[in-house]
């Protein structure tokens, strides 16, 4: 499959628009940032789409009608906002919501052009009937239950954030045409593990060799094994060394190598990807933003499309 066109884009105002407690630690910024760097290396505005609200038959096809309902209306229980990391409020529902369909679109503009990335998403600790981690609605499983009703017969949820998919596992315990992978820090949250369909806990500093290889060899026996339709690519940051959160010791070329390897695997075996950006925790936005853009100067590459300023990006060549 010979890409022509850029990859899709997908963002909205919206991801960074929530105010938070001072000091709390979700880099809420991360998002306006790395739109901004995008235009900065020559992405013209017009070619990212602007997500929309995710519809309810949608989002009800993952998640239970009383928690949807408690969590939207601001009924849900103190305790249960405490497991979700975030104080409640309108704007917090309404980004959720909108970052949830922005990750189906990414899948529908995949499934039409080959290669889609959404500046958000990646919400993997939502279970059907609960929020824990950050996250309040699981995208990648809305987005995935979507795909099927599309015609696609396999999905693999390929999540490659630091902490493991334990919502997206859970949901999709029984749902054989979703496979559920997740390489992740096995001493790292959440402390109880679910089942995914392929799981590799990584030790505490892990480097840049043995993680490769790790990815390198769980995707090429995931896509040889079942041959999915769509990968839905969870591009999570928070392996990098100098992320608050993540306890493993990947550098920046490690992310960008990933990445690279992620997407042009999928490339060659001509499956279309859908990307979020996952997980990343640095307080220095600027810093966290050049990690995340790694995903984004892979894409661009495959794609054969040109920036004007892409001479940061020589990790992936190694590979």
């Amino acid at each position: 499959m010979v890409r022509t066109k850029p990859p899709g884009l997908i963002y909205h105002p919206i991801y960074s628009q929530l105010e938070l407690p001072f000091k709390h630690r979700y880099p809420i910024g991360k998002y306006q940032a790395l739109y901004q760097a995008l235009l900065e290396l020559g992405v013209p505005a017009n070619q990212f789409t602007c997500s929309e609200i995710v519809s309810t038959e949608l989002l009800l096809s993952v998640h239970q009608t009383f928690y949807a309902e408690q969590l939207i209306s601001g009924q849900l229980d103190a305790k249960a906002m405490r497991r979700i990391g975030f104080p409640w409020s309108e704007q917090l529902v309404t980004r959720s919501l909108t970052s949830v369909g922005g990750t189906v679109q990414t899948v529908q503009l995949a499934l039409q052009q080959g290669l889609a990335l959404h500046l958000s998403g990646g919400y993997h600790h939502a279970f059907a009937g609960e929020g824990s981690g950050f996250c309040l609605f699981n995208d990648l499983a809305v987005a995935a239950r979507y795909a099927l009703t599309q015609g696609v017969e396999k999905v693999l949820i390929f999540d490659c954030d630091v902490h493991q998919g334990d919502g997206t596992a859970a949901i999709f315990t029984d749902e054989h045409a979703v496979v559920t992978a997740s390489l992740h820090g096995e001493k790292n949250f959440p402390a109880r593990k679910q089942q995914s369909s392929w799981d590799l806990g990584l030790p505490t500093a892990c480097t840049d060799e043995e993680y490769l290889v790790a990815v390198r060899q769980s995707l090429d026996y995931l896509l040889c094994i079942h041959q999915p339709d769509l990968v839905i690519y969870d591009a999570g940051i928070d392996i990098h060394q100098q992320d608050n959160l993540g306890l493993l010791h990947i550098s920046t070329a490690g992310v960008a190598e990933r990445d690279w390897y992620v997407l042009s695997e999928c490339h060659k075996r001509g499956i279309p990807v859908a990307a979020v950006i996952g997980g990343g925790y640095q307080r220095d936005i600027d810093s966290l933003t050049q990690i995340h853009l790694q995903l984004f100067y892979a894409a661009f590459k495959i794609s054969g499309v040109s920036l004007p300023n892409t001479n940061s990006w020589f990790h992936a060549l190694r590979t």
